[in-house]
């Protein structure tokens, strides 16, 4: 065997261990391939009918496939996008087309070829995610010299930041997906009002209009019911 093909059996068998994992723990997936040999045949075997636009006219076309890797329990799901190569007389390179593949395995549930590739793009945002972390929860620096206490004050902010993540997915509407920290604190704790005793009650008043009370009443209540124990 050559030291090259190896290399490549070494990568797919760690990969293969990675994706047997994933199934095993329940997790949905999207990975991007190398196309190896083995990959390109099996988009070469994929019929021209299969090609689909998502929209009239947007350059690129999908397609699905089967794909075995090594080390793989069960044969994987490849999406594959293929737009036509632009002044290929510049280029040394061969094939009227140039492909991406993405492994996956969404499209057992109910996602289409397209909504699986939108999601899998979703990583190139991971640089927006840390500037988030750290810009809305102060954590551009650290508190200290000593490296235990700096490890457990960033510790904080992560468990800080995966909170705010899951409360605003699933306590607030959908039109509030892609606010950030920052705007939260605007719209949600930056709030006018006053704590005030009103028939032997303690009262929060908010100096807020009718719709954005009810807005704030949605999100107790999500919230709440979030709090229930589903056996009782």
């Amino acid at each position: 065997m050559k030291p090259e093909d190896q290399k490549e059996v070494d990568s797919d068998d760690t990969a293969g261990r990675l994706l047997n994992q994933l199934e095993e723990d329940g997790v949905k997936y999207g990975v991007t391939v190398d196309q190896d040999k083995a990959v390109k045949l099996t988009i070469g075997l994929i019929p021209d009918g299969d090609w689909k636009e998502p929209e009239r006219g947007c350059g690129h076309e999908l397609a699905e496939a089967v794909h075995c890797m090594n080390g793989t329990k069960k044969a994987l799901c490849l999406v594959v996008k293929r737009e036509i190569r632009r002044q290929r007389e510049l280029f040394e390179q061969e094939g009227q087309y140039f492909y991406y593949a993405v492994a996956t395995n969404w499209l057992e549930e109910e996602k289409n070829t397209e909504e699986v590739l939108k999601w899998h793009n979703q990583r190139r945002q991971a640089e927006n995610f840390n500037k988030e972390l750290k810009i809305g929860l102060g954590m551009e620096r650290m508190p200290c010299g000593q490296s235990y206490a700096n490890a457990v004050f960033f510790r904080i902010g992560v468990i800080a930041y995966n909170l705010f993540i899951g409360f605003k997915r699933l306590s607030c509407p959908e039109s509030w997906m892609k606010h950030t920290i920052a705007t939260f604190r605007w719209k949600m704790v930056q709030v006018a009002g006053r704590i005030v005793k009103h028939a032997g009650e303690i009262v929060l008043k908010l100096m807020i209009d009718l719709e954005k009370l009810e807005l704030f009443q949605g999100i107790r209540k999500r919230s709440f019911e979030l709090s229930i124990c589903p056996d009782r």
